[in-house]
């Protein structure tokens, strides 16, 4: 299996592009194919003991920073790392995809590079989530500010081939987020889309609230991207907040410092759950093949995560999955 990796994405490229993949490369069973300037990858690799055998590097001219408007600068910037990656992945020179550089250049690239599946009206960006019963799903989380229900309907049942495939739960619970648990709470869209999820092949258990994101009610939650990218932002600002306040707590004084002594197996079980890191980063679901957004400020274990992450994706059948689906639910349709 072949990762095609942007070397040039994010705020630590390239050296945290390169060890993961170094790291990958020797522990996942997989090929890695760096894509970026090509002297600037070839010194950060000279710093490890790896397999050349492989390891591939592709030159690309070019980087999309995270100021730049990401349509303009896909279709202008053909020498771009990501958009050279990209090609790749549509012509079949890898397996998967990843990036962490500017999130709306790789979204994209995705749809206008690597295509959309047919039949799938808008990839969606499908991000893991902490919560009190281990990680779930949202969907979308920021591709896609304005929906309609049937998108919404495809973000669920998107999303609950991943977890069933990728973290093996088997018949993924989805929720739709609203303001209310009844089934008449919500905006237009929360309650045109409540009837078709009913009906929809995913095991829907009604509305959640915010509240029910970090407590685990729903395996998969669907909304539309501006609601869902409120919810990280909300999510990721938490974890950074609480950490930072736990820490501060037992540093006051040396009694505080004994006592978190008998606390930190706890802690930094509970740092874990909150890690990002841990999770590698947010599939874009409904490309032609897959394509992996890994967070911006990744450092290597979160990039290496992502490889692993991108390993399972394309193991799983994940694509093909949703492609099957999608057909089933057209062909009931058209009887």
């Amino acid at each position: 299996m072949k990762i095609i990796i942007d070397a040039m994405g994010g705020d630590n490229a390239p050296q945290a592009p390169v060890e993961a993949a170094v790291k990958a490369s020797k522990e996942l069973d997989v090929y890695i194919t760096l894509v970026g300037k090509t002297d600037v990858i070839e010194k950060e690799l000279s710093k490890y003991n790896c397999d050349r055998d492989r390891m591939t590097i592709v030159h690309a001219d070019d980087v999309i920073s995270n100021h730049e408007e990401p349509a303009k600068a896909v279709r202008s910037k053909r020498g771009a790392s990501v958009v050279v990656a990209a090609n790749m992945l549509k012509n079949g020179e890898g397996d998967a995809m990843l990036s962490m550089g500017n999130r709306g250049a790789l979204l994209t690239a995705g749809l206008l590079i690597v295509g959309r599946i047919k039949g799938i009206l808008r990839p969606a960006l499908a991000t893991l989530l902490p919560s009190a019963k281990g990680p779930k799903m949202l969907i979308d989380a920021g591709a896609n500010t304005n929906c309609k229900s049937d998108n919404l309907v495809q973000f669920a049942i998107m999303g609950s081939i991943y977890m069933k495939n990728v973290l093996a739960i088997e018949n993924p619970t989805v929720g739709l987020m609203s303001n209310g648990e009844e089934e008449g709470k919500g905006d237009e869209l929360t309650k045109e889309t409540f009837p078709k999820l009913k009906n929809a092949p995913v095991n829907f258990i009604g509305n959640i609230e915010g509240r029910d994101v970090m407590e685990g009610t729903a395996d998969v939650i669907t909304c539309d991207g501006f609601v869902g990218n409120v919810i990280l932002k909300t999510v990721e600002g938490m974890g950074h907040v609480v950490s930072s306040k736990v820490k501060g707590m037992f540093m006051r004084g040396i009694i505080s410092r004994l006592a978190a002594l008998f606390v930190m197996k706890g802690l930094n079980e509970f740092k874990q759950t909150m890690d990002y890191r841990e999770y590698g980063g947010a599939p874009l679901l409904g490309t032609k093949r897959p394509v992996i957004k890994g967070h911006g400020s990744s450092d290597a274990k979160a990039v290496f995560s992502a490889i692993y992450q991108a390993k399972k994706f394309v193991e799983t059948n994940v694509t093909d999955e949703i492609v099957k689906n999608i057909n089933s639910m057209e062909d009931k349709g058209n009887d």
